[in-house]
């Protein structure tokens, strides 16, 4: 019997987070409390940028930007967000989406599913994604659940599960 196998990745949804994006940016635009603030957001390249006239109310865009994406699915764990930053009179605040697993978080995972799972299953890594197989399908379920389970760094999807 062939063994089954699955990856693990960690990918976004490039058209979830723009949309997630424009959405939080028309609540923005509409809502009295941020009337004449300066308000504004928009996704450049890889990072989501958020400014306003004080920090309370980049704060507040991220909440709104945040509930948005956990609406439409996207994990918050794949945005880095950073400090907010006085430039001039508007303060920014910078959030960089994060994709693929880094090698320290794959090695985690990896020594993980050694440790704790099934003894049959093997993990590997291949670039920034961990390919686990097993010869039983029951065994790869057990590993999908554990890591469920488990609270990481980074947002984890299981991929060509066969």
């Amino acid at each position: 019997m062939a063994d089954s196998s699955f990856d693990i990745v960690s990918k976004l949804d490039r058209q979830e987070v723009d949309n997630a994006v424009n959405q939080a940016l028309k609540e923005v635009n509409q809502r009295y409390d941020f009337r004449n603030t300066g308000a504004s957001l928009g996704l450049h390249g890889d990072e989501i940028v958020m400014s306003a006239n004080a920090e309370e109310r980049v704060l507040a865009i991220l909440d709104v930007l945040q509930s948005k994406l956990v609406r439409r699915g996207i994990s918050l764990k794949a945005l880095d967000i950073g400090e907010p930053k006085q430039s001039g009179k508007e303060v920014k605040l910078g959030a960089a989406l994060k994709e693929g697993i880094a090698t320290d978080d794959a090695k985690k995972i990896s020594k993980i599913i050694r440790d704790e799972g099934p003894k049959s299953v093997k993990a590997r890594i291949e670039g920034d994604e961990l390919r686990v197989s097993s010869k039983s399908r029951d065994d790869l379920q057990e590993v999908i659940a554990l890591l469920k389970g488990k609270d990481l760094d980074v947002a984890l999807q299981f991929v060509n599960y066969r």
